[in-house]
């Protein structure tokens, strides 16, 4: 691709990002003209109600695009590690792992805060992780990519079955872990921000760094070790950083599906299979959608809203319909 275009893509796309972030603080169940925003941003002094109301929407715009940047690297290192074109962070049983421990901990610890939530959120993701790729690894052979896949299926599916086991028959568990479960960036705040930065910034670092990697690892496993290129480590490596990604967002917003599936597979049908494209417009897309999901849940719902992650499933379950019947879906 030539260099002009991938600029030209580039700058496209942090443009459409920056009006989702406009169109995040002016819009919701209370609409603020956009020479509030304006005046929000560089008044501080002004203390109206839209100028207050704009306020309050910052931190939730903020973390919106940390956590869709974050879904959107993941699920780009998911698909690239296990080569499946359609893989996401639940491939490796991470979204369920997460959801395991924070019901662990809000039945049988009384855990309720969101600040709580991310070290269970992690370490669940952490161990699961862990254990598919042990599992993955067991039998004749190496780990492939297609023992990777199953092992998180079946792990997860047997994940789920603990957390049924854990909350049926308990009402105020199910009444409490409900509402994270669905997905929502509402309880998003600058602590909770805060806290989850550092595992953020590293997970992207990691991915960065991995890029090279990776698109030696796309070549084929035989055709990478033959490169000198330890497929294992990379695989390894790329799975932390996605974990870490994937576990910090779903520690405060709640398992959100389909942006870290659909948003890499749909820029890799735009930019080829180079990773030194799909990483970073994965960030941004990524970062866009979950933007402009939570804008129309609060637009659709109000004067209440609708979780981001109901959201995400109606508008990325047809978009990927459209993309399986017009693309021919193939190994990486």
């Amino acid at each position: 691709m030539k260099r002009s275009r991938v600029i030209a893509i580039y700058l496209v796309s942090i443009v459409i990002l920056g009006l989702c972030v406009f169109v995040s603080l002016a819009w919701g169940s209370k609409s603020v003209p956009f020479s509030q925003v304006i005046n929000a941003l560089q008044n501080n002094n002004d203390t109206s109600f839209s100028v207050l109301v704009v306020r309050e929407r910052i931190p939730r715009t903020v973390f919106s695009i940390m956590a869709g940047a974050s879904l959107g690297i993941s699920g780009a290192l998911m698909q690239s590690i296990t080569r499946n074109p359609i893989a996401d962070p639940s491939i490796l049983g991470v979204n369920t792992g997460a959801s395991l421990f924070v019901v662990i901990g809000i039945a049988f610890f009384n855990i309720n805060s969101a600040n709580h939530y991310i070290w269970l959120a992690l370490l669940g993701a952490g161990v699961t992780a862990v254990f598919v790729y042990v599992i993955a690894s067991l039998g004749n052979g190496s780990m492939t990519p297609i023992k990777l896949a199953l092992s998180g299926a079946a792990t997860s599916a047997v994940l789920s079955s603990f957390v049924s086991a854990v909350i049926l028959p308990r009402s105020q568990v199910m009444d409490a872990f409900r509402f994270w479960q669905v997905g929502s960036v509402s309880g998003a705040t600058w602590d909770s921000i805060t806290l989850i930065l550092p595992f953020v910034i590293i997970g992207v670092i990691i991915s960065l760094a991995s890029i090279p990697a990776l698109n030696v690892l796309a070549l084929g496993d035989e055709v990478a070790t033959g490169l000198g290129a330890k497929t294992g480590v990379i695989r390894l490596v790329c799975a932390i950083a996605g974990v870490m990604l994937s576990g910090a967002t779903t520690a405060i917003a709640g398992p959100i599906g389909f942006i870290g599936l659909m948003i890499p597979h749909s820029i890799r049908l735009i930019f080829g299979s180079n990773l030194k494209g799909i990483v970073p417009l994965s960030a941004i897309g990524g970062a866009a959608l979950l933007i402009i999901s939570d804008v129309l849940g609060r637009v659709i719902g109000s004067p209440g809203e609708i979780q981001v992650g109901i959201i995400t499933a109606f508008l990325g379950a047809p978009i990927l319909v459209i993309i399986a019947r017009k693309a021919k879906v193939r190994a990486i």
